[in-house]
């Protein structure tokens, strides 16, 4: 596990790519606090709301630019002849209007960083980049074998592919000291996605999509972030990729059960949707979207996402090279997550 000070007393520069979301907002705050020099790369246009209370350094990015005006971009915006120690590239878009611009977010905007970086000569010491789970495809659904390091990618979504594409450029340059992660599930505090779930069923609904067994998958947020942590200071982790995960899979039923108790719901509906019904409702969903100009978290991607059955993880990698281990369950995230949400309801 790093922390921030250097051989010769100074501190440690780490510069967070894609910081103005929710996870990116907990990596430069953990940044921040193991005493890191903590720069943050956001657009023009990202919301600040997580940052604005960090003692940060901010640079600008423009990612429709070439790689030598975001490297010109990069190497102002540092003290002369100097870099960041290490990079984590959060990036991503994970629902987007125009399919298509999954590859342009997650894909091209990627190989553009990378490429200012090397036109700049400002490659870290380590460069972290956030991927997903859902680049390695569906599991085993007939024996609900975990998925592993080992796991043949076969992203089934767009957006899955486009992470694909992404590791596949990151592997190809010699010159990049890469790690990747693939976490599943990422939850906590402000959560949107997850959120919606939780107060389905502070309303007394729980909505399902399938009839067979689905197993899933959590990382709590402040886990995740320290698994970065402990990663980018093993050397054992230089150019490989992790699963990252609570070790343990919960069904449907344990999760709103554990939701629902924290709530402190009496009762709660379960709602089966089949599969044609939701993916009827994912299309309908997506085209309002379309028409609105604002990406809809139900679309069809999200619908093949919802239809998997097997979300279970292998992360004894992650375990073995750096010692990562979840230090929350379910039952410590959601408590944590629930109690933000009841305190957000207060405040309205």
């Amino acid at each position: 596990m790093i922390m921030a000070e250097q051989n010769d007393g100074g501190r440690k520069r780490l510069l967070v790519v894609g910081a103005g979301g929710f996870i990116g907002g907990h990596i430069a705050a953990e940044a921040v606090k193991r005493g890191f020099d903590t720069w943050v790369a956001v657009r023009e246009s990202t919301s600040r709301r997580f940052l604005e209370h960090l003692p940060v350094s901010y640079v600008v990015l423009d990612y429709e630019t070439s790689p030598e005006d975001m490297g010109r971009t990069l190497t102002e915006a540092l003290p002369e002849g100097e870099r960041w120690d290490y990079i984590i590239y959060n990036l991503g878009a994970t629902k987007c209007v125009n399919f298509l611009d999954f590859n342009r977010i997650n894909y091209l905007y990627l190989r553009t960083f990378v490429e200012a970086l090397r036109v700049s000569s400002l490659m870290p010491e380590r460069f972290l980049y956030m991927s997903s789970l859902s680049a390695l495809g569906p599991g085993d659904e007939k024996n609900y074998a975990p998925l592993t390091s080992r796991t043949i990618p076969q992203p089934n979504t767009r957006y899955g592919v486009s992470k694909i594409k992404a590791e596949t450029f990151i592997e190809t340059c010699a010159d990049l000291p890469w790690t990747i992660f693939r976490p599943t599930g990422v939850y906590g505090p402000h959560e949107q996605d997850y959120l919606m779930m939780i107060k389905s069923i502070d309303s007394h609904f729980d909505f399902g999509v399938g009839f067979r067994r689905q197993m899933l998958t959590f990382i709590y947020v402040e886990d995740l972030v320290e698994a970065m942590f402990m990663a980018l200071g093993s050397e054992a982790a230089l150019r490989r990729k992790y699963i990252i995960s609570e070790e343990r899979a919960y069904s449907q039923k344990e999760f709103r059960r554990i939701v629902a108790k924290e709530l402190g719901t009496g009762w709660v509906i379960p709602l089966r949707l089949p599969l044609w019904m939701a993916y009827v409702a994912s299309v309908v969903a997506e085209k309002y979207g379309v028409a609105k100009m604002k990406p809809s978290t139900l679309n069809r991607d999200k619908f093949k996402i919802m239809k998997q059955r097997n979300w279970t993880c292998d992360v004894s990698d992650a375990a073995n090279d750096f010692g990562f281990h979840a230090r929350h369950s379910l039952v410590d995230g959601i408590r944590a997550t629930v109690a933000a949400y009841k305190e957000g309801k207060k405040s309205c």
